[in-house]
């Protein structure tokens, strides 16, 4: 997948952090021939697991450089989640759905990240009791930035999302 990935990704650092985490984890076993393949799959709930060229994009976009705190909205499997962690001092991420942000902190935990916390909650408010956020990133497409991301973003700091519809 990775090396997949250099055509469209240019930070080593980038393509490192997608090397050393193991997308298999974070679908369900009858998917696991199908964890390596650029697409998106199913995590239940309605939810997917985003494309890994997506997920490098974004965070590429991010750029990222060791101690940043990361703000990101829609933990999901905890894929994307796992990636920013490589990469930032501390990921704050967080989900609506408890069952999902549940399941991510497990597999969080379980491989070994311990600069994680997920919480369960509108990403569209952010978290805002430990606000400011170097990075922010949201996972899903919206019609607009929401208000309170840009009030918990740092000064010179970079917020990543897609704007518009679902397609």
């Amino acid at each position: 997948m990775v090396r997949s990935l250099r055509r469209e990704i240019r930070d080593e650092r980038v393509l490192d952090a997608f090397a050393r985490v193991p997308r298999e984890r974070f679908v369900a076993p009858e998917l696991r021939p199908y964890a390596y393949v650029d697409r998106a799959l199913p995590i239940g709930h309605d939810q997917t697991i985003s494309q890994p060229l997506m997920v490098a994009i974004m965070t590429q976009a991010l750029r990222l450089r060791g101690g940043a705190r990361v703000l990101e909205v829609g933990t999901g499997s905890g894929y994307q989640t796992a990636v920013l962690a490589e990469l930032a001092r501390r990921v704050c991420s967080m989900e609506r759905l408890p069952r999902l942000a549940a399941e991510a902190r497990a597999r969080l935990e379980g491989l070994g990240y311990t600069n994680v916390w997920v919480r369960v909650g509108s990403g569209t408010l952010g978290w805002p009791d430990v606000a400011t956020f170097a990075r922010i990133l949201v996972a899903a497409a919206g019609p607009a930035i929401p208000p309170p991301l840009f009030h918990q973003l740092a000064a010179g700091g970079r917020l990543v999302l897609p704007l518009g519809d679902q397609e």
